[in-house]
């Protein structure tokens, strides 16, 4: 498929909208088409051409890192040791969520308005399906646990390391809660 460069204008037009509409999650501000209109000082027409809807922006803004996170688990499904794969993974994951505030919904959405962050998504769950797959048969971790289980656990990572915290205090935190969780699901081979 051939894609027509844009305009420059139009790219630049773009680029504002994505540097407006980051702002917008980095403060925690509702991803809102026409706030982001009004905000980056670009016609609404312009802003909903480029982006029809708001998941189609937000998915855009998390895009660069649903990249990163699917390259880290590539990396470390060509780990030998099952439990650091499956552990440096989940690491990454959190690693992720915590500089980017637009990838935990998008990653956990029931679908997706872009076509590439569906397969973008699918690759991130088969990769992880795989991990946690070969850390079970290792017996690294309990055969109870589950793909959806490992999202859950690196979102749930991810909040308590920052509700009611500062952003200082983030990182040290998800680290921390990320070597409990670790430690209670890791079993001695």
């Amino acid at each position: 498929m051939t894609v027509t460069p844009l305009r420059k204008d139009a790219a630049r037009n773009w680029q504002h909208i994505v540097d407006t509409a980051r702002q917008f999650v980095n403060d925690g501000t509702p991803l809102r088409l026409n706030d982001v209109a009004r905000a980056a000082s670009i016609g609404v027409a312009t802003v909903y051409r480029h982006f029809p809807t708001p998941e189609a922006l937000l998915e855009t803004l998390a895009r660069p890192s649903l990249e990163q996170l699917a390259d880290a688990a590539d990396r470390a499904l060509a780990g030998n040791d099952p439990w650091e794969a499956f552990a440096g993974y989940l690491a990454a994951g959190i690693g992720v969520q915590l500089a980017d505030a637009s990838v935990q919904p998008v990653y956990a959405a029931a679908g997706h308005a872009l076509p590439e962050t569906a397969e973008l998504v699918n690759r991130l769950n088969t990769v992880s399906a795989l991990l946690l797959d070969r850390a079970r048969s290792a017996g690294a971790v309990s055969p109870g646990l589950t793909p959806e289980d490992v999202v859950r656990l690196m979102c749930g990572v991810v909040f308590a390391g920052t509700v009611h915290a500062t952003p200082e205090e983030r990182p040290p935190l998800t680290r921390r809660y990320l070597e409990i969780v670790l430690a209670g699901l890791r079993r001695d081979s």
